[in-house]
């Protein structure tokens, strides 16, 4: 099959371009000096509250300690934040709605939401540039099926894609993770990728982010996203997609 083709199919010695390395390196430069500035600027103190949160019940813990901290250490909190949230983006680590729950208990709906968008963006983006480096292979033993799918879809729409991605953002049809992950195999282009990603994730964002105002409500993960608000994520994936689905796709 031609996908099949493609996919094992001869690739550069290395496959970044010039600006892709240098916002890789930016990224990774900037999650070190991140977290080196915030560990040298806060006030020592017992820190063993600080993990990554795996439980509602982690979550309220690590909310409680770091309200005390965000009125006076507001920047460092913000960088901390941003570096923890890109570095499991990035390596795929799961638990990043606990994150997004966590930036409306601190910081409140517009806050919250522009802080989610921008740092899932910018570890999707870092996921991307990681996989087009090193990805190929571990894509290709994971999810064999499911990539010669994406790489169809991604194929016949070439003309609509970025609705398509959109489409892909909105919905469960595809995991985020395994989007970030798979996009550069089948050549989806980072600035598609990234406008894709930048502007799908903001639904999704505000629906956990105001769920995050009223922690103390939240019984479980699952009452995030109860019919309405599916539905409504659909609704907007629908007409996100609208036009690739009347474009004939090329043979």
């Amino acid at each position: 099959m031609e996908g099949r083709e493609e996919i094992k199919g001869s690739k550069p010695s290395f496959p970044l371009s010039f600006w892709e390395v240098t916002m890789a390196f930016t990224v990774v430069m900037g999650f070190v000096l991140g977290l080196g500035g915030v560990y040298l600027t806060m006030p020592a103190s017992d820190y063993s509250f600080l993990k990554l949160p795996r439980s509602l019940e982690d979550l309220h813990i690590l909310r409680d300690h770091l309200e005390i901290y965000t009125s006076d250490y507001t920047l460092q909190v913000l960088v901390g934040y941003c570096a923890v949230y890109i570095f499991m983006q990035t390596f795929m680590i799961p638990g990043t709605v606990f994150m997004s729950l966590l930036a409306g208990a601190l910081f409140g709906v517009v806050k919250g939401v522009a802080l989610v968008v921008i740092t899932a963006t910018a570890g999707a983006s870092s996921c991307y540039f990681l996989s087009k480096l090193v990805g190929r292979p571990l894509v290709i033993s994971l999810w064999p099926d499911k990539l010669s799918f994406f790489q169809a879809q991604v194929a016949q729409r070439r003309e609509s894609l970025l609705n398509y991605m959109l489409f892909l953002r909105l919905t469960p049809t595809l995991p985020n993770t395994f989007i970030n992950v798979a996009s550069p195999i089948v050549d989806v282009p980072y600035h598609i990728f990234f406008m894709a990603t930048f502007i799908g994730l903001i639904p999704a964002a505000f629906l956990t982010v105001r769920a995050g105002i009223a922690l103390g409500e939240l019984q479980s993960v699952g009452d995030l996203y109860d019919f309405n608000s599916i539905a409504t994520l659909f609704l907007i994936g629908v007409v996100s997609v609208t036009p690739t689905l009347m474009s004939k796709p090329k043979l």
